[in-house]
């Protein structure tokens, strides 16, 4: 199988290590459940041992000329390029999204030293960073750790997978309720700890001469809404910071697949399929955020500056920092 691994957040670590040292064999197979779910539910996101990017389907938009391919992670893009409303550009070389960089091999991460990055934000929760790994980086480039939380329905989740009874699974997953259990995590971006991460990584890129790189372990819930938020906050058009959000269901298709075919072979899931909801991304999930933070605030700009502590001229940095 690959080396898949499981973040968690909201669950008692120790109590979870010993579940993870029962190990679960199949024939021909030894399997444990970090090897079961690959990085999954990172603020709900699951994710299996990247492939050669030659294996990813390659998006048909824009942005494909910013992806940065690597051998250990497939969701890998400069967010530069795009056209603002007044016809700028966002700058290329200036902000990266990523999923998780525990896996980059030797030559992934020279050429991340080739990127000019101060620093590399870490939205994974410390359980997380604790069961997948540490960042692997270039020297110098800092390591920050900016953990934004899970809704604490990872428990849920792995009791379910780890009973291997597909009445359970289809309880908890099917008919809609994995949606649910989305929607639920992307409302929870609103929150206030969530809100102070989000805001403080627009405030590294808004003050940063270099470039910054930020991640989860995905990098298309957390990493997506964030990315949806800088490129609107910039001035690029919704339906194209839309656009941007979408594009991880083309570069992590394969990869995510193959986790439901290892899920299934180890004889832990009969319907695999019940996991896709958590490995997509939506519309519907993007929307659900989008609907909270006018619930709350009204509209983006005062998003922007209530729900996101920016003041004016962090937002005019912003611009000039990544707006050519």
């Amino acid at each position: 199988m690959g080396g898949l691994e499981i973040p968690v957040s909201g669950w008692e670590c120790g109590k979870l290590r010993g579940s993870l040292e029962r190990v679960l064999v199949s024939p021909g197979m030894k399997i444990s459940f970090i090897a079961l779910i690959g990085a999954a539910f990172s603020a709900l996101a699951l994710v299996s041992t990247p492939l050669p990017p030659s294996a990813v389907a390659e998006p048909t938009v824009e942005a494909s000329a910013t992806r940065i391919e690597l051998q250990g992670a497939v969701n890998v893009r400069d967010i530069g390029g795009y056209r603002t409303y007044d016809g700028a550009r966002v700058k290329s070389g200036k902000a990266f999204r990523a999923d998780s960089l525990e896996k980059l091999t030797e030559a992934d991460v020279q050429k991340l030293g080739t990127l000019n990055l101060r620093a590399a934000v870490d939205l994974r929760t410390p359980a997380e960073v604790q069961f997948a790994g540490p960042d692997k980086l270039p020297a110098g480039v800092q390591a920050v750790a900016r953990p934004i939380d899970d809704t604490g329905l990872f428990q849920q989740m792995l009791q379910a997978i780890q009973s291997r009874d597909p009445q359970k699974q289809e309880e908890l997953l099917g008919g809609g309720r994995a949606e649910q259990i989305m929607a639920g995590v992307y409302r929870s971006f609103l929150s206030e700890a969530s809100r102070n991460a989000f805001g403080q990584t627009i405030r590294d890129l808004a003050n940063s001469d270099r470039a910054t790189l930020y991640h989860c372990t995905a990098g298309k819930d957390r990493t997506g809404w964030l990315t949806y938020v800088v490129l609107r906050a910039v001035g690029v058009p919704e339906s194209t910071a839309r656009q941007d959000y979408l594009l991880s269901n083309q570069y992590r298709a394969a990869a995510d697949a193959k986790l439901r075919e290892q899920v299934k072979q180890a004889g832990l899931m009969q319907n695999p399929d019940l996991l896709i909801p958590l490995q997509e991304v939506r519309d519907a999930y993007l929307n659900t955020a989008i609907q909270q933070m006018e619930q709350s605030y009204g509209d983006f700009g005062k998003f922007l500056t209530q729900g996101l502590g920016l003041d004016p001229g962090t937002i005019l940095k912003l611009r000039k920092n990544l707006v050519s």
